[in-house]
């Protein structure tokens, strides 16, 4: 009699379906120990919870991330400041309180002026493309790991937005019309709003309706027009200040370093090729998202989109180019050689 012979797989234990001989489940105990051993990492975000990207992107990661590890890495989601304010995620997860973050740079420039550069500065990037070209190709994603490496994360990559959206009370056509404007905004984004002539305000995203309401800035930005629509923003600014600042700007998901290395190799490809994924699915679920935005705006709330003169972004990216060079002599270790690769870029792309 001719016995058919099976090979043994982990898909074929996981699924119980039957094997010839117990020799051969014996022959193979490091597989089905793999397949017992499940890795949990508790990732927190910045997202709000309620709005449509905390599960449409957030939860949609920390899912792809399980399902393609087979449930051997899971990613467990947290809100906003369950577990740690939103400030102090980084510290968190490099002393191991969480694991890692899904979160925004601009958090971080203070302690890792590198970071500023993985956020994006204003008047570069004018789509994805540009941006990964920038991060993989010509290496900048490289030194910005050895920068966050020094802080004890692993930083696996920059996650693509969608653009920087100023929602205003007033409209933004000349340089001119940046003269004494209060802007909420964050990061190396502030230097270079300062720089135009704005006065930029710092204010905590959960008070920004308010702060808009009442006067305190006449100007916002929260990620794109859906950003800035999730929060309301339609309800207490006139203006939509188009084109965007840069486009996109990035979030980033960085992981504890000891956490990361103990991770097999093929586990962490699997999250590596889901920050690059989530890049592609953010950007289509935010064109969509934005484009519905833009006609709720001006249809519903009875709002205007104002349009910048081609010479206002000229200007804006000679001064995001100065923060840039000063950033780098703060910071010449990594921000210099990002620096010096950033005005590269802008001669390779003929935007100076």
């Amino acid at each position: 009699m001719t016995q058919t012979k099976k090979t043994l797989t982990r898909r074929n234990v996981l699924s119980g379906a039957p094997v010839l001989a117990g020799a051969a489940v014996l022959a193979a105990p490091a597989t089905i120990a793999s397949a017992q051993s499940v890795t949990t990492w508790r990732m927190q975000t910045h997202f709000p919870t309620g709005t449509w990207y905390y599960d449409a992107i957030f939860q949609d990661f920390a899912n792809r991330v399980t399902t393609a590890t087979n449930g051997e890495l899971v990613i467990e989601t947290h809100a906003p400041g369950s577990i740690v304010s939103t400030g102090d995620s980084l510290m968190a997860s490099a002393q191991g309180a969480l694991d890692g973050a899904f979160t925004f740079p601009a958090y971080w420039v203070g302690q890792i002026p590198a970071a500023g550069h993985l956020n994006g500065n204003l008047a570069t990037f004018s789509n994805n493309t540009e941006m990964e070209y920038f991060m993989y190709e010509m290496g900048a994603l490289d030194i910005i790991r050895e920068a966050y490496a020094e802080r004890g994360i692993h930083q696996v990559g920059p996650i693509g937005a969608g653009g920087v959206t100023l929602f205003g009370k007033r409209p933004v056509r000349t340089a001119e019309d940046f003269q004494g404007y209060k802007i909420r905004t964050t990061g190396t984004a502030a230097r270079v709003l300062e720089k135009m002539g704005a006065n930029p305000v710092s204010v905590a995203g959960g008070e920004l309706y308010q702060a808009l309401q009442t006067g305190i800035v006449d100007a916002a930005h929260w990620g794109s027009v859906s950003g800035g629509m999730s929060m309301n923003f339609q309800e207490v600014t006139d203006y939509i200040v188009q084109p965007d600042l840069v486009s996109p700007t990035n979030l980033e998901v960085f992981v504890n370093a000891n956490k990361w290395s103990r991770l097999g190799e093929d586990h962490k490809q699997v999250v590596t090729d889901a920050v690059r994924a989530t890049t592609g699915i953010y950007s289509a679920r935010i064109m969509q998202a934005d484009l519905n935005g833009v006609d709720t705006f001006v249809n519903e709330a009875g709002g205007e989109i104002s349009m910048m003169e081609d010479a206002v972004l000229e200007q804006m990216r000679h001064k995001s180019l100065e923060v840039v060079d000063e950033i780098s002599e703060q910071d010449p270790k990594y921000s210099g050689r990002i620096g010096a690769l950033l005005h590269d870029f802008m001669r390779q792309t003929g935007k100076v």
